[in-house]
């Protein structure tokens, strides 16, 4: 079952990973495009504003469960150096229960304000409902779930090896 789990861990977080590298891709891609129409070609697409924010909130968002699986999450990181075994296990549950309530705090309010913004629709493109964007938040959410409770049951501590 463990196993099975991070099996399914690993492939949902590099999915996530890899959309959240695209819109990167598509944020960068779409601000060049943004300056070679502005001052090379003095004809502005004002529509390329919108979708360069679009595209970075899904990259944040779809690129949160990689931190949370590598261990990124808020802790306390010298109480931790510094407890015995059993007491890192504790935090890990308190960190891991933590990070949790937070992240079904975003779910829950991402898809009531995605709900709410479908009869939104995006300024210079009148056709594309807001609900796209915030959708980014229920969906980073659950990709992030799924870290999380990979981080509990095989913990990375990455942060750790890398801090300062």
């Amino acid at each position: 079952m463990k196993s099975t789990f991070l099996t399914l861990e690993r492939y949902t977080t590099g999915f996530a990973m890899v959309v959240a590298c695209a819109m990167m891709a598509v944020a960068a891609s779409l601000g060049l495009f943004q300056i070679i129409m502005r001052f090379v070609i003095q004809s502005p697409a004002e529509w390329t504003e919108v979708l360069i924010r679009f595209s970075l909130i899904w990259m944040v968002f779809m690129g949160i469960p990689a931190a949370f699986r590598q261990g990124a999450m808020v802790s306390v990181d010298v109480v931790y150096r510094w407890s015995p075994p059993r007491i890192k296990r504790v935090l890990d549950w308190l960190v891991c229960g933590a990070a949790l309530m937070l992240i079904v705090v975003i779910i829950w309010w991402g898809w009531d304000y995605a709900q709410r913004g479908r009869v939104q629709t995006v300024v210079g493109m009148e056709d594309v409902s807001m609900f796209w964007a915030y959708l980014a938040l229920p969906v980073g959410g659950v990709f992030s779930v799924i870290g999380i409770i990979g981080n509990l049951i095989d913990p990375q501590r990455l942060e750790l090896e890398t801090a300062q």
